[in-house]
């Protein structure tokens, strides 16, 4: 789990025991889904930095919570690569799947992503059109996510990969939706959708 800390903010966790954020666009979605531990509150606004944790780099991401003034601290391990953001794309990772959210958050997420692109772009403004398209690729990023889960050799994911309660509520609706033909038929979709 994420270390997180209170009070002072100093962090106790040690750099390979740090789960690893492969970006920090996957660091960021993932303390913008976290519970405030003393009252739920998920809204709250993290600083970024880098830091040192035993002599090793690591990221910490800090912010109070808005409602009850909780201060809240993740730290994460940084990759050995760092990716760069893509200019016209969203990217959470490399090749390797996600230590931080399981697949059906990721497939969750696609969908609240994929809700937020109005069913016609006519009458969008250029601010209204770029959050479309952001967050119709985002969606795209996201299915991409959870095929990673999708052993090589089978088609679908097994339910053992889905840890979280809002993963396990995510495939207990609808465990079709995790194979890999309906997981590519989706992304395809929305690149389809993404190109024109």
């Amino acid at each position: 789990m994420v270390t997180s800390s209170t009070g002072n903010g100093e962090g106790t966790g040690m750099p390979d025991t740090l789960p690893l954020a492969r970006t920090n666009a996957e660091a960021r979605l993932y303390v913008s889904l976290q519970p405030c531990p003393t009252c739920d509150e998920t809204r709250c606004t993290f600083r970024s930095s880098v830091i040192t944790v035993d002599g090793v780099l690591a990221s910490r991401y800090s912010g109070e919570c808005p409602r009850c003034g909780e201060q809240r601290v993740y730290e994460f391990r940084l990759p050995e690569e760092i990716l760069p953001p893509p200019a016209n794309s969203v990217r959470f990772g490399a090749d390797h799947a996600s230590e931080l959210l399981d697949p059906g958050v990721w497939l969750w997420y696609s969908d609240v992503c994929s809700r937020q692109v109005p069913a016609s772009t006519a009458g969008l403004d250029d601010r209204g059109l770029r959050a479309a398209r952001h967050a119709l690729a985002t969606a795209v990023a996201a299915v991409e996510e959870t095929l990673k889960f999708v052993p090589a050799t089978a088609d679908r994911i097994p339910g053992s990969a889905f840890t979280s309660a809002q993963g396990r509520a995510t495939y207990t609706r609808e465990p079709g939706r995790f194979t890999r033909p309906r997981l590519e038929a989706l992304r395809d979709t929305y690149a389809a959708a993404l190109s024109r």
